[in-house]
């Protein structure tokens, strides 16, 4: 059974998807599915291919974005979807998106991000496993840590603890929260003042 996690890219540079594609193909985790230049044909394909991850250019949305996402992300729950980044955006659409990719990323940490979203994808489909929606100090601590954009293994090597209890600290965050996320969370974390506007 193939465990690899199916990528599909919607980006109409040639050059910023073929990149992307020798990126990602370097992940052994990972299948990238071959990609498209617009949404048009978008919906035939989420259905036929079921990807995992749609790394999709949020300017390719329709205006206003929100109602668009909202209702990829209603058709498809169980898929994450991750922003291509590279010109401004609103950041209430921003916020929808399970992740950022920026594309002055650094080249490891692009798959880092798209497997750390595949990851956290299911986390709010089930209750906490405590029953409790109130955060530990331990989820706060990694809270803070990503809402200042460290990624879970810088997050895992600075609080002295394994990657995996970062990721099952995150997805606890996204179940307590219902925030998927990281802009989302990094607002979150601002309106419960657990970290201030000036340290992101």
């Amino acid at each position: 059974m193939n465990s690899r996690k199916k990528v599909l890219i919607v980006e109409p540079s040639d050059i910023i998807t073929e990149g992307l594609m020798k990126i990602l193909g370097e992940s052994t985790s990972l299948e990238v599915l071959s990609p498209l230049q617009d949404i048009e044909c978008l919906n035939g394909r989420l259905a036929t291919g079921k990807p995992d991850v749609l790394l999709l250019n949020p300017a390719l949305l329709p205006y206003p974005g929100h109602n668009a996402l909202k209702s990829i992300m209603q058709d498809y729950p169980h898929m994450a979807i991750v922003a291509l980044l590279y010109q401004y955006m609103e950041q209430s659409v921003l916020r929808l998106f399970g992740g950022i990719i920026d594309i002055r990323e650094e080249k490891e940490h692009i798959n880092e991000i798209i497997t750390e979203c595949s990851l956290l994808l299911n986390a709010v489909d089930s209750p906490p496993d405590d029953n409790s929606y109130e955060l530990t100090k331990r989820e706060t601590d990694v809270l803070v840590l990503v809402a200042k954009g460290l990624m879970s293994k810088e997050i895992a090597e600075k609080l002295n603890i394994s990657i995996h209890t970062v990721i099952s600290h995150r997805k606890n965050i996204t179940r307590k929260t219902n925030i998927k996320s990281v802009a989302g969370l990094a607002m979150y974390a601002l309106m419960n003042n657990l970290i201030e506007e000036g340290a992101l």
